[in-house]
């Protein structure tokens, strides 16, 4: 080889090892770059979040009076029921200050504890009477604006206008610290509670339970058919034009936008079917046309993989081509099968925009008893909770969505494992 054609060689192969150098280094890059956003995205999702699973409390010593919880003096529950609650915690929390003496400073004074006080105590009377005329330590959640105090997220520095807590109520708060009548506890309330629009009440149950049932629905109806289609297609179906017009919109289905099969909910489940509107089961069936093309592929995929030996063994000892496919292929092809139909229900279960088309963005505080009650899911719930204007349920909205990560993360993770404990090799 001449001179010159070893020194063309030689920075091709520079060039060419240059050129490899480089697409290793934007690979790199380009991981490095999805590593930074998703850390980024978790650090804010958390510090954002994490607060709200803690809740401040109010410890206030409620002198229980007849005369304002018992307006008929018959102990009986009506009118125990009908008894001015508020007053009586107002009361209570202007005895602990000596300066609470206008009605504006007795406004003030009780907007340290939250709407659900009065509540609180009304339950804790009517369970028992006999409180009556006697003065209890009651504990009650303080507002959302003194919970955003105690957890720092109010600056004290600023200018009292710009501030949704004022200078008195401050103090008033600092000297509840010293008296050990106000402290940060775990929330459980966040688990369970329903939405609410005070953002110290709201919690997850309500979504939980609302998107508990659809994925009950969801599994109950996308499953058993996309096991028997993809069956049918990889194992039954004729080879012809008509399989491969089925198969390629099989595949389509997998990539329509989720909004679409929103709509589509809306005009046969709702306006045609008359099914109850907000209702899981609607969710659910809805989800289920999202879910079923991921289902099939998933199955048809696990049941090819089969060896033909084993249809070949089981057909040469006398079993038919149903008793093959039922007794050998599909036991095999099932680990695949349940692994491509967890996938297929945690993209069901973050899904948002088919729900907000069905109805599930409506307000809904009781938490649902079945699939055929009003509720709403957590993705929506995310979604409504971002769209408030208040400080408290920003905190709330992060929390919400690392208990839907924590979700989905579980959901992801079973399918690894399953894959693994049952993953077989031909």
């Amino acid at each position: 080889m001449s001179t010159t054609a070893q020194n063309a060689v030689d920075l091709s192969l520079k060039r060419r090892y240059a050129r490899e150098r480089r697409f290793r280094a934007y690979g790199f890059a380009a991981v490095m770059v999805g590593i930074v956003f998703l850390v980024a995205f978790f650090a804010t999702v958390i510090k954002n979040g994490v607060s709200a699973f803690q809740q401040t409390e109010l410890v206030l010593p409620v002198s229980i009076s007849a005369a304002d919880v018992d307006p008929k003096g018959d102990r009986s529950r009506e009118s125990l029921a009908s008894g001015d609650y508020e007053i009586v915690i107002r009361d209570a929390l202007s005895r602990l200050f000596i300066d609470v003496r206008s009605r504006q400073d007795r406004r003030a004074v009780s907007a340290l504890a939250s709407f659900e006080s009065s509540f609180a105590l009304r339950e804790a009377v009517l369970a028992d009477p006999t409180l009556v005329g006697t003065q209890i330590e009651l504990r009650v959640p303080a507002s959302a604006d003194i919970d955003m105090l105690m957890k720092g997220n109010i600056d004290r520095s600023v200018d009292e206008v710009q501030r949704t807590v004022s200078d008195r109520q401050i103090a008033w708060v600092d000297e509840l610290k010293q008296l050990n009548r106000i402290y940060l506890r775990f929330n459980a309330a966040f688990f369970s509670n329903g939405d609410s629009r005070d953002p110290e009440l709201a919690g997850i149950r309500g979504a939980v339970m609302g998107s508990f049932y659809m994925l009950l629905v969801t599994v109950a109806f996308a499953f058993p058919v996309g096991v028997a289609a993809a069956v049918y297609l990889e194992e039954f179906a004729p080879r012809n034009r008509w399989t491969d017009l089925i198969e390629v919109n099989i595949n389509n289905l997998a990539a329509v936008p989720s909004i679409v099969y929103g709509l589509l909910g809306l005009a046969v489940f709702i306006n045609w079917m008359s099914l109850p509107r907000s209702a899981p089961v609607v969710g659910g069936l809805v989800l289920a046309l999202i879910t079923l093309p991921v289902v099939i592929i998933a199955a048809r995929a696990a049941i090819k993989a089969v060896p033909p030996s084993i249809r070949d063994a089981a057909l040469a000892v006398g079993a038919s081509q149903v008793q093959t496919v039922f007794q050998h292929v599909v036991p095999l092809a099932l680990p695949g099968i349940l692994t491509g139909t967890i996938i297929g229900m945690a993209r069901a279960l973050g899904e948002t925009a088919p729900l907000l088309m069905i109805g599930m963005v409506a307000f809904i505080v009781d938490v649902p008893n079945g699939p055929l009650e009003p509720a709403t899911a957590l993705p929506v719930q995310v979604y409504l909770w971002a769209d408030s204007p208040e400080r408290a349920f920003v905190e709330r909205t992060s929390a919400a969505i690392i208990v839907l990560l924590g979700f989905l993360l579980l959901m992801n993770l079973a399918a690894v494992l399953l894959r693994r404990r049952f993953e077989r090799t031909w």
